[in-house]
């Protein structure tokens, strides 16, 4: 890991782009990153950082100290992948696992992070201690738990953490954030039904599970419209529809599953108990039964507003102000980033990934999506930004 190149602008990004299209080849999914942890762990100790592994399973954190500053500032990246086919065979750096790709730009947040690293244990110009936090399993929410669990923040105490995710449809390297709610929490439900099968040519006989699903399906989507206030952000979406029926049977069992969206806890306390009161109505005039479960995935992220001028102004030092909005509207996708945040102060920024489907703007979760390198740069300046902000060198 040569420094001398350390301001050589193209020799740095090509560097950070081969980490990037490694890790884009060798995908893991959740709590199975041993491969992509431990290529994360080498080159942090070739840097000369302080690291540990095994951190809430296959999590890596490492530290970097300078100067006497008693301030510590966190930096986080996922690492986990998707279990989806990628469908780019021209595609140099493919993934070369079946189902399993790297859909969500977790191979390039990565490679934004280490940059970072790179950068700071380069130039040492900041005062106090940089910690770099590598997250397994974030895609389905059980990662950052799992390290807060394993006592991360006892075992390194941060003060504040930040972390960054790409957007498809943003422009190339604009940053952008705001104060309060920036993405929902999202939980799950799977609802049961139970009726009474019988001969197709029957129904009479028979208590169609089917037919109460249905009405069912339709009745929750009076929930958002009907029961939650306008002013609040809410989705509530059916995904899977699942029955035990054949061609000439009407069905016994019917699963219906999917998941809704929110930011404020009532919220999502209504839209369980709404969700059950109609399910449990429904079923029981049409005398069927029936059972829900509800459960919390990802909490929403709620950046901190203390933090979110850090955020901003390190953006608008690498990218320029023109090229960061400050206010940006939320969205209803989820991130395991807002569990830290329910712990320490912090904030997180969507960092563009392109608005043209040649250049970056491929939807996340897609099979054809790929991470834009050209925004690698942005993410490891940005980050390393953070900490010089956060960190002050002392004039001399």
């Amino acid at each position: 890991m040569s420094t001398t190149t350390i301001d050589d602008e193209t020799t740095l990004h090509a560097g950070w782009v081969r980490w990037r299209h490694e890790f884009h080849r060798f995908p893991e999914t959740g709590f199975e990153e041993h491969r992509t942890a431990e290529r994360v762990a080498e080159v942090l100790r070739l840097l000369g950082l302080e690291v540990h592994r095994g951190i809430g399973g296959t999590g890596v954190v490492a530290s970097l100290t300078v100067g006497g500053g008693r301030g510590v500032v966190g930096l986080r990246a996922d690492m986990d992948a998707l279990a989806m086919t990628e469908a780019a065979p021209g595609r140099a750096h493919a993934s070369t696992r079946a189902g399993c790709m790297h859909a969500c730009g977790h191979d390039g947040h990565m490679a934004m992070l280490l940059g970072a690293a790179q950068l700071l244990a380069a130039r040492r110009d900041f005062d106090g201690t940089a910690r770099f936090v590598f997250q397994p399993a974030e895609e389905h929410g059980r990662g950052a738990a799992a390290m807060l669990a394993d006592g991360l923040l006892a075992r390194f105490p941060m003060d504040e953490i930040y972390g960054a995710h790409n957007i498809p449809g943003l422009p190339a390297g604009h940053i952008a954030t705001r104060a309060g709610g920036l993405m929902a929490s999202e939980d799950n439900f799977v609802i049961r039904i139970t009726g009474r099968g019988g001969h197709a040519a029957r129904p009479h006989m028979a208590v169609d599970a089917l037919v109460v699903g249905a009405e069912i399906v339709l009745a929750l989507q009076t929930i958002v419209a009907r029961s939650v206030d306008p002013q609040h952000p809410a989705v509530l979406s059916c995904t899977e529809f699942i029955t035990d029926g054949i061609r000439n049977a009407i069905p016994t069992e019917v699963v219906i599953k999917g998941d809704t969206r929110s930011y404020l806890p009532q919220v999502q306390a209504l839209l369980e108990a709404r969700m059950r009161e109609l399910c449990e109505g429904i079923c029981r005039a049409h005398g069927a039964a029936c059972t829900v479960e509800y459960t919390h995935e990802f909490a929403p992220t709620v950046n901190w507003p203390q933090c979110v001028p850090v955020a901003v102004h390190a953006a608008e030092a690498v990218v320029g102000a023109g090229r960061v909005d400050a206010d940006t509207p939320p969205m209803m996708i989820s991130e395991d980033f807002g569990r830290f945040l329910k712990h320490i102060p912090g904030a997180f920024v969507f960092i563009g990934n392109g608005d043209r489907e040649d250049a970056g703007g491929v939807p996340l979760h897609n099979p054809r999506y790929d991470f834009n390198d050209e925004i690698v740069p942005v993410g490891a300046r940005w980050f390393a930004e953070v900490v010089r902000q956060r960190l002050p060198r002392a004039a001399r």
